[in-house]
């Protein structure tokens, strides 16, 4: 809040979206109501969320970090509906608990907390129609109106789309799919020494090194699993936990690491390739090598995504969710760090330790692991959907 010089005071609802979203403007009406209503008289209000063009220049300067989308004309109308909410609100908790059938409404925008408390006593389907890819939901609303919610209840057939007929028949079996001769045809051109590649990221709002934006991805760890025409592979990675800005040293890192020939294989390649573009348009005399290095990825997900499905995917290709469905594959359960987000978490409390810190070794060993559990999880993945698991 902050006085508007004639008597009034101009509200802003502090976000840290990079743009004003249709909820918040429901949060603000409800803070301009109650200010209102305790006599506080409001002049003007806003939703003050991040300027996503920003770029963070000088040391402790965030002049310009956050920008304010005025927004009186739409706030006006809903804090007239707020007292009406406020009693209909107070007539609920004095009466017996409503009955409210759950629906989409209850993830909408958000996850509601009684959820679970909400769906108490229902049995849920094993097998949702929603788990199917993209048009899931629509359909699965389509279907509950006929009364069925189970995949394994539609029939053979029914399903026009064949992503979606391929998955109903592997779950309704429950014999996975697996095209192998697909699988060497999409990746007969995949030249050795193959390299598998995986990043680990950090974002976040506020930038943290000069030269970056709010929710820049910053690689600070890289793992590669180099395998040679006689399947016999090593491995090279990366990790800063220093605290400066790793993004030349791993630039450099990854030129020293990766050969100068053969694909880089990596999973869902869109995310590294434009990793490294990032990286060859900040660095002026490394970028034409880079540019080559981000030439050469291939990427091993739709090839996936083609060639095999395990009803125990429920839908998802993630590499997470398709390795457990591979027999005898390795198993990230055992890791300290088992994704990208507490990969983030981990590198953020690790970077504020002394070098000399225990911890500070426990971390950076626990994020070795989980970056090079990714890259070798490729290397299994596409051996299995080649049908070659026993080369050395």
């Amino acid at each position: 809040m902050r006085p508007d010089g004639r008597g009034g005071w101009h509200v802003a609802e502090v976000k840290s979206t990079a743009s004003r979203k249709d909820y918040q403007i429901a949060d603000l009406a409800t803070q301009v109501w109650v200010m209102e209503g305790a006599g506080v008289t409001i002049a003007s209000a806003s939703i003050r969320h991040i300027n996503a063009s920003f770029v963070y220049a000088r040391e402790r300067d965030y002049l310009g970090f956050l920008i304010d989308r005025m927004s009186d004309e739409d706030v006006r109308p809903i804090t007239d509906t707020r007292l009406p909410v406020v009693l209909q609100a107070r007539e609920t908790l004095r009466s017996e608990e409503p009955e409210i059938v759950p629906g989409p409404h209850c993830s909408d925008p958000f996850e509601c907390d009684f959820k679970a408390y909400c769906y108490r006593g229902t049995k849920q389907p094993e097998w949702p129609i929603t788990l199917l890819p993209r048009t899931g939901k629509r359909l699965a609303e389509n279907y509950e109106a006929k009364g069925l919610k189970e995949l394994t209840e539609l029939n053979p057939g029914e399903l026009k789309n064949s992503l979606h007929e391929r998955i109903r028949r592997a779950t309704a079996s429950g014999e996975a799919f697996h095209d192998r001769d697909r699988a060497r045809e999409l990746t007969k051109g995949w030249s050795f020494p193959r390299t598998y590649l995986d990043f680990e990221t950090v974002s976040s709002a506020i930038p943290r090194w000069l030269g970056t934006k709010p929710f820049q991805q910053i690689p600070f760890q890289f793992s590669a699993h180099i395998e040679n025409v006689n399947g016999a592979i090593k491995h090279r990675d990366f990790l800063s936990l220093d605290d400066q800005d790793p993004r030349r040293e791993f630039a450099e890192k990854l030129l020293a690491a990766v050969p100068r020939e053969g694909a880089i294989i990596t999973y869902n390649a869109t995310f590294e390739r434009t990793r490294i573009r990032e990286l060859a348009a900040r660095f002026d005399d490394l970028s034409s090598a880079l540019r080559q290095l981000a030439d050469r990825v291939v990427d091993l997900e739709p090839v996936a995504r083609s060639c095999w499905f395990h009803r125990d995917q429920k839908g998802s290709w993630s590499i997470k969710a398709v390795l457990p469905t591979i027999p005898a594959a390795i198993s990230y359960s055992e890791l300290a760090v088992q994704d990208g987000m507490a990969a983030q978490r981990v590198f953020l409390e690790a970077v504020e330790l002394p070098n000399s810190s225990k911890q500070k070794a426990d971390h950076g060993l626990a994020l070795r692991e989980y970056c090079a559990m990714d890259t070798w999880a490729m290397v299994e993945l596409l051996r299995h959907l080649t049908g070659k698991e026993n080369r050395p």
